[in-house]
């Protein structure tokens, strides 16, 4: 047709994986899932894609870049389906999420190096703390002090016939390394692999490495939204108003 551009022409499944670098059966797949709009279907009822599927699938490709497939794909179901406003406020959500696991991320280095450059002092009846002084002093409550010992992270003493736990220099170091690597995110068996880590070779140089390597995958993450964010505008021009 005159004026036809090759963006207004149909695309069959197999050129839409070719445009999109997905496979005729991911291509499939995605519009099962609701992932990309559901497709026309040709006289022979052979799937007619357009190029908006195009813009979905590169949209897809950069969202799983930043949070991860299962995300993506939930997202972009959201945004096809709610309001303008608040498919801008899903979208908008995403940035500050990698926002604030930077954020997190930049405290526990900080905390972690702040105990690392501790002075060194012979410990004293005085220094220890009681569960409930401890948990005051990081903030927590005492269920998550007891629970962080059933988990072998921080190991009290027991002290006087009622078993109250005392906690020793060496103990409130240990929870305050595991209350910063909670903050930031680490699961259970890394606090738990980290603190091994700490005990061995006394000092908490790996973990800030650890922590740095996560600021630079933070970073690439945070790279790859703003480079779908094109693509996710464009698929929010067709979102209708709330």
């Amino acid at each position: 047709m005159e004026g036809s551009t090759t963006c207004d022409r149909p695309l069959t499944t197999a050129a839409l994986a070719t445009a999109s670098g997905y496979s005729p059966q991911q291509v499939r797949d995605l519009e099962r899932l609701g992932v990309i709009p559901p497709a026309t279907r040709a006289p022979n009822n052979y799937r007619r894609f357009a190029h908006r599927h195009v813009v979905a699938l590169r949209a897809y490709r950069g969202l799983a870049a930043a949070i991860g497939p299962v995300a993506a794909r939930r997202t972009l179901r959201e945004i096809r389906t709610l309001p303008l406003d608040e498919a801008a406020a899903v979208v908008s959500a995403l940035h500050v999420d990698l926002t604030r696991l930077r954020t997190q991320a930049l405290d526990a280095i900080a905390a972690l190096r702040a105990i690392s450059t501790e002075s060194d002092h012979a410990e004293t009846p005085a220094d220890a703390m009681s569960i409930g002084e401890l948990a005051e002093a990081l903030g927590v409550r005492t269920s998550t002090l007891r629970f962080w010992e059933h988990e072998g992270l921080v190991l009290p003493e027991r002290v006087t016939s009622y078993a109250a736990r005392r906690y020793p220099q060496g103990a409130v170091r240990e929870a305050r390394i595991t209350a910063a690597l909670r903050a930031a995110g680490y699961g259970i068996p890394a606090v738990r692999s980290t603190l091994d880590t700490v005990r061995a070779l006394g000092d908490v140089d790996g973990p800030v490495e650890a922590l740095q390597g996560r600021l630079t995958d933070i970073g690439m993450r945070t790279v790859a939204l703003v480079a779908a964010g094109a693509d996710i505008a464009a698929l929010l021009g067709e979102v209708e108003p709330g």
